[in-house]
């Protein structure tokens, strides 16, 4: 870790650290593994969750957070970018290559955050330190909140494929094909790609994504749009200059091109 070593204090904060214990129930008994070599942070994140109804499991390391990834199977993960033996992006994307679970990347620095700016690790969220245990806890309600499988409304099967060129979206069945090859995306960069193709006239700002893709209880910086939306053009094969599918509204956002 790239800070240093945090202590619990009588009171329940965490050294360098905001702690508020969140009163609001969760709707979801969902599995949350932490992922931080910090212990103490770890253990209050994962008390806080408990208390809001999650099951949560602990690990320290790389290596043991991947394992724990494997065997327990968890909705969310919650990762840290400073982790010893394999660092958080490199597990991010270990993890991505056998689970759709949602992932928020922790992060000790705001140099960091734009350094996975840069990466296509494939998290759904960033939080950068000191945070709040409401905060995260908000988070992991928001994310959860996401469908993940095929099984949409009935409008949604109803639907027919949404098709702008080369590009085709299945919002049903939750695939995207570019040339007839599968897109293998997270599930935030299909929600968002989602959200510009149900009105592709339409300029979506950063603020109506959020609300539409984070829900519109999300804090935190729009700017984690235009990280999304950098991998997802990546992995459409978009060239951001003269994108054919999703373009950049300057001072707006972003709507959908022709394809």
């Amino acid at each position: 870790m790239t800070v240093s070593r945090l202590t619990a204090t009588g009171d329940g904060d965490v050294a360098g650290h905001t702690v508020q214990v969140s009163t609001e129930g969760s709707q979801v008994a969902a599995r949350i593994l932490v992922v931080d070599d910090e212990v103490a942070l770890a253990g209050m994140i994962a008390s806080y969750l408990s208390r809001d109804g999650y099951q949560t499991r602990l690990a320290h390391t790389g290596p043991d957070g991947l394992a724990a990834a494997l065997d327990y199977r968890p909705d969310v993960v919650i990762l840290d970018l400073g982790l010893p033996g394999m660092d958080g992006v490199e597990v991010c994307r270990k993890i991505r290559t056998f689970s759709d679970c949602y992932i928020i990347m922790v992060t000790a620095r705001q140099d960091e955050l734009d350094k996975l700016i840069g990466l296509s690790v494939g998290a759904d969220d960033y939080i950068t330190k000191p945070f709040s245990a409401r905060e995260l806890v908000a988070r992991v309600q928001t994310v959860l909140r996401r469908p993940r499988t095929s099984l949409g409304s009935t409008a949604q099967a109803e639907e027919p494929p949404r098709v702008f060129g080369d590009l085709t979206v299945d919002t049903a069945g939750r695939e995207v094909h570019v040339a007839g090859t599968l897109v293998d995306l997270t599930p935030t960069e299909f929600d968002i790609l989602a959200t510009l193709t149900s009105r592709p006239k339409l300029a979506f700002s950063r603020q109506q994504i959020l609300d539409q893709v984070w829900g519109d209880g999300w804090v935190g910086d729009d700017h984690v749009v235009d990280v999304h939306v950098a991998h997802l053009r990546q992995k459409l094969g978009d060239d951001s200059a003269t994108p054919r599918y999703v373009r950049t509204v300057r001072g707006v956002g972003y709507r959908m091109g022709p394809g």
